[in-house]
């Protein structure tokens, strides 16, 4: 099979943007019942065409919405069916401090149905707003599961996890149809779970509840695959798997080898987009798993912190990535997006454009092109 170019791009950007001020105060005035319906959809439409000329400006070929219809990266999916809700988590987030931090995580409460399209709304303003490549970003089928602690589903409406996931699949898979028939031809999944599957606290935390580890790991790539089941043979698919994002914390630690083999070689995706911005994620050995029909995209600069990184650090790490990876078939990208929940990264305006301008000039420096 030959690689898939142009998308994806060796400059990249995975999704969510900080909201604009006049955005969040759209959110709250219609909260409040202050403005309707139609003024909230104008104020998100201005905020996307602001995301746009943002990620344009900064020399991008491809562009996000910035996630600006949601309030989380992961609600657009709950709120589009029937038995999903979000619970409390059995995980934590953690900081830089050593302190933990509780969250709101995607649950089965029900049987699952797709019974809304808001994918369809998000990408038709988006694509009616850019000028070039536009990608699409939907949270992992395996978060809707696994984020909320894995929990056995309802006997009420499942009698195991096999039933429950071909109706996410099922889910997934009518969504996706549903944007390529409106032109959609890039998207990719955001996935916490897999990362967190390589950190051996949180194996251990499963196991103790009576979870087998490799065993989820097998059945989440068989859930990813069956959502992509129906997918054109013209649309690319991007994986981007990540620590977990909110306010500059994260839920995970631990090396990619621990996924790589059964991960990089069985799922059906064209590009990976891996976070490579601490040494909470390893070394790059793990590469030398990926098919070379497939690209990576690494997430060498932070979106969790204001400090713009060196380029000669960022040249250094690239040269080590080639080592277990062909160039070409290498890109960068922040390690994750600049905000998954409203709340956004301790990051300003300008540091995230001065990061995703650095993006843009490391894949020219390196690639000849972003």
């Amino acid at each position: 099979m030959p690689l898939r170019r142009d998308p994806p791009f060796h400059a990249e950007h995975i999704g969510s943007l900080l909201r604009p001020p006049e955005l969040v105060e759209a959110y709250r005035a219609h909260r409040a019942g202050r403005i309707d319906d139609a003024a909230l959809d104008r104020a998100r439409k201005d905020a996307v065409r602001w995301a746009v000329e943002l990620q344009e400006e900064a020399g991008l070929r491809v562009v996000t919405d910035g996630e600006f219809h949601r309030t989380t990266y992961i609600s657009h999916f709950v709120n589009s069916c029937d038995g999903l809700d979000f619970r409390p988590s059995s995980f934590r987030f953690h900081d830089a401090g050593g302190g933990t931090h509780e969250f709101l995580a995607p649950r089965p409460v029900g049987k699952v149905r797709r019974t809304r399209s808001l994918s369809a709304g998000e990408f038709e303003v988006l694509r009616e707003l850019a000028g070039r490549t536009v990608k699409y970003s939907y949270p992992s089928p395996a978060t809707m599961h696994f984020l909320g602690g894995a929990p056995d589903p309802d006997p009420e409406f499942y009698a195991g996890n096999e039933e429950l996931f071909a109706d996410l699949a099922a889910a997934y898979a009518a969504d996706i149809a549903d944007l390529a028939g409106r032109g959609a031809r890039y998207v990719a999944f955001d996935d916490v779970p897999f990362p967190m599957l390589c950190d051996p606290a949180i194996r251990g935390q499963l196991e103790a509840s009576g979870k087998d580890p490799e065993r989820l790991l097998d059945q989440y790539v068989e859930l990813t695959n069956a959502s992509l089941a129906g997918v054109p043979s013209d649309m690319v698919v991007g994986f981007h798997m990540c620590r977990g994002n909110l306010k500059g914390t994260w839920l995970s630690e631990g090396s990619y080898q621990a996924v790589a083999e059964k991960l990089f070689k069985a799922l059906k995706v064209d590009v990976f987009f891996l976070e490579y911005d601490t040494e909470r994620a390893g070394g790059f050995e793990p590469l030398a798993a990926v098919p070379d029909d497939r690209m990576v995209i690494l997430g060498l600069i932070s979106s969790k912190v204001p400090e713009l990184e060196s380029r000669d650090a960022l040249a250094a790490r690239i040269a080590t990535a080639a080592e277990h990876a062909d160039l070409e078939r290498l890109g960068i990208s922040p390690q994750c997006g600049f905000s998954s929940a409203v709340v956004g990264n301790p990051v300003t305006v300008d540091d995230q454009i001065a990061k995703l301008r650095l993006v843009v000039d490391v894949a020219r420096e390196h690639w000849g092109s972003a």
